[in-house]
């Protein structure tokens, strides 16, 4: 296995560098000889780790989301209501973008995604991003729906619910605000969850 100075071998290196250009432009197609120059490795290198753009981006937005929302034990603990767990999980998304660095956030989102005409290449990094996030939030949906608490008929059609919460929520952060914006997000992501999950018996 490939290793640097530092210890980071050529696929980790790989993924750090997709992840900062992905940071600097959330539109970013991560081109192959970009991200290669990044890394430092080869372009060959990288081909061999990741033969498809689409491979690469799915395991950077992968790696973003694991740090951002790392599947926490919480989920998994049944001794926790399940409406407790879903709200825990769903506030570590909205943990990572507070004060102005929520509002830098939303300003590269907007020039990536709303100000520019709508490419392919906009429109499939906006996808992948979006794709990704409901994955994450269907996971937890369909471990709570395995335990009873979730009605099963449209887990996907719930997690766009939620995700679309937290859209919502996390550009009111980015917004100039004069009221406690943790006691009124918390009232609103347990109104969303209640609205999902099936009431105990």
């Amino acid at each position: 296995m490939e290793q640097d100075q530092g210890g980071l071998d050529t696929k980790a290196r790989i993924i750090i560098a997709a992840c900062e250009l992905i940071e600097e432009d959330p539109a970013s197609t991560l081109s192959v000889r970009t991200v290669a120059a990044r890394a430092g490795v080869s372009m060959g290198s990288l081909r061999h780790h990741f033969p498809t753009q689409r491979a690469l981006r799915d395991a950077v937005l992968e790696t973003i989301y694991d740090v951002v929302t790392p599947d926490s034990e919480i989920i998994h603990d049944t001794s926790v209501p399940a409406r407790d767990r879903l709200v825990q999980c769903l506030r570590q998304v909205l943990s990572v973008e507070v004060g102005e660095r929520s509002r830098q956030v939303w300003i590269k989102f907007f020039d990536a995604f709303v100000v520019p005409e709508p490419t392919d290449e906009i429109r499939t990094a906006y996808v992948a991003m979006t794709s990704e996030g409901e994955r994450r939030v269907e996971h937890w949906l369909t471990l709570l729906a395995n335990e009873g608490a979730l009605p099963r008929p449209d887990i996907t059609a719930y997690a766009r619910l939620l995700n679309t919460v937290l859209t919502g929520l996390s550009m009111e952060r980015a917004l100039p605000s004069d009221h406690s914006i943790l006691q009124r997000e918390t009232e609103i992501l347990y109104t969303a969850v209640d609205s999902i999950l099936r009431s105990p018996e």
